[in-house]
């Protein structure tokens, strides 16, 4: 019997796997396609943005230089950033349809922000990500299985039990990573809430006879929207039709050029149709993350519009959460509670994207309330003020999570700290553990913190710049779990441990 089993092999269930891997955790990866390689997996299709905060995920991992390899930018652009920041990101993306200027981020007004080799944005394929989570994932001894359809799960209070055919697969936990129409969450029983559609969205490889007729890049029109990539034939578009025609039948040339034509405005040719797909901005999140041993992350907990392309970055967030929580509970060390918080956490944070695409949409309709708001946005989206807001938001920094602290930096992903032999702290964080940072001057915490050195790391030392603290407990996840200035006791970073990592 496994440890866990995790059903869905594309990033969010991989990293998943390999988190509990680098615990020491037995974990059986199930995966209903018989192989990788889909054409809507890679370039240009299977194409997604990825934010500094799922970046930080990787390099805190050390796969920060295979991503940045794996990274493609049309313009050939270098996604690492300078060495001497903060400088401003390479690119915001869009609010709506709307594209904005990153130079009009002010990376002065961002929240305890450090310098640091992870880039702010980039763009890779989801094969890409699977490939080297795939290999990682085997380095760490995951069992993963193609072509395996589960139709059952089961569960009492010692194990859950997963179904494919006559196959059965035990394990004392079961994590539900297999997408938007997930099968776990349907046969574990979650309820699965939220808003309907109000649009029907198209992808599209083709060829245009006329490609001079449409705009490249983000266009939204007064009856739809529609982005035309530079150079690979891909087009996609957003028709209000209520989401009438997605699932209900196959896109022919002829409906995908009357549907162009219309939310483009012009009398372009799409000369012929390569590959077409179908998408809505449904937004729907189960009611809790847990059932039981039964857990759901990516995109099996929330679906929502790929506008603001949050889907990816959400569940990496959701994996690297759950991960190291789901870990000490296998392993037998978790504090009452550790597993509860995954949902306790992670819940506000999906329903907060499922929000901020629901807020896009509803200034796109084509009605004329709608479009007059449209204006008020744009104006606001052209400030300093309004660009670095929507960074922010999408690019992971403005994520808090409430962990009963009034200090302003508990919540929020760490900074990388940088110590004099030019260590950082995501190199420290290499092997999963948790890291406490002593910067005081007589290391006050060298005594306490050998109590939990199976757990944590603990390094002393003064960095480069201390941001004004004294002590920070950062947990496997990156996010700061305690902090306080220069006059801490090590009493208080014994109970903050205690709440997280459970007794020494």
């Amino acid at each position: 019997m496994h440890d866990v089993v995790i059903v869905g092999a594309g990033p969010v269930g991989l990293l998943l796997a390999c988190e509990l891997g680098l615990a020491g955790c037995s974990v059986l990866v199930l995966e209903k396609e018989s192989e990788q390689g889909s054409p809507w997996r890679t370039q240009p299709l299977g194409m997604r943005g990825l934010f500094g905060f799922s970046i930080g995920a990787f390099y805190r991992r050390g796969l920060l230089d295979a991503i940045v390899d794996a990274s493609s930018f049309p313009d050939g652009r270098d996604v690492r950033p300078q060495p001497d920041g903060p400088s401003p990101p390479r690119a915001v993306g869009h609010f709506a349809g709307m594209v904005l200027d990153p130079a009009n981020v002010d990376m002065a007004d961002l929240p305890f922000r450090l310098p640091s080799p992870s880039p702010d944005f980039t763009m890779i394929s989801l094969q890409a990500v699977e490939s080297l989570l795939s290999e990682r994932a085997a380095e760490l001894g995951v069992d993963i299985r193609h072509g395996v359809t589960v139709d059952a799960v089961e569960q009492d209070e010692d194990r859950v039990v997963v179904s494919a055919g006559e196959a059965g697969f035990e394990a004392r936990w079961g994590v539900g990573c297999d997408g938007g129409r997930s099968a776990v969450r349907r046969l574990a029983g979650f309820d699965f809430d939220g808003t309907d559609p109000e649009f029907t969205g198209y992808t599209v490889v083709g060829t245009l006879a006329d490609p001079a007729k449409l705009r490249p890049g983000f266009n939204l029109t007064p009856t739809g929207m529609y982005i035309r990539m530079a150079g690979d034939g891909h087009i996609a578009m957003l028709d209000f039709d209520g989401g009438a025609f997605d699932r209900s039948r196959q896109p022919t040339r002829d409906h995908l050029q009357t549907v162009l034509r219309r939310v483009s405005g012009t009398d372009v040719t799409l000369n012929d149709v390569r590959l077409a797909s179908t998408f809505t901005d449904r937004a729907k999140q189960a009611t809790t993350y847990r059932q039981g041993r039964v857990l759901l992350a990516g995109d099996a907990a929330h679906i929502h519009s790929p506008l603001g392309g949050q889907g990816l970055n959400t569940g990496i967030g959701d994996a690297v959460n759950l991960g190291w929580k789901l870990a000490a509970t296998v392993r037998g060390h978790a504090p009452d509670g550790l597993l509860d918080t995954y949902s306790q956490e992670r819940h506000p944070i999906g329903a907060q994207v499922l929000d901020w695409s629901r807020a896009q949409v509803s200034i796109m309709r084509p009605d004329r309330h709608a479009q007059a708001i449209q204006g008020v946005v744009r104006d606001l989206l052209g400030t300093r003020d309004g660009t670095t807001y929507v960074f922010e938001k999408v690019s992971g920094s403005s994520v808090r999570y409430d962990l009963g602290s009034a200090h302003p930096l508990v919540g929020r992903n760490a900074p990388n700290f940088r110590f004099d032999d030019g260590t950082c702290l995501g190199e420290l964080m290499r092997d999963g553990l948790g890291v406490i940072l002593d910067f005081s001057a007589d290391g006050r915490l060298s005594g306490p913190a050998a109590a939990w050195r199976s757990r944590l790391c603990h390094v002393a030392g003064a960095p480069a710049d201390d941001l004004g603290l004294g002590a920070v407990l950062v947990r496997p996840d990156g996010t700061v779990a305690w902090a306080d200035d220069h006059d801490f006791s090590a009493d208080e970073f014994e109970r903050a441990a205690s709440r997280w990592f459970g007794r020494p």
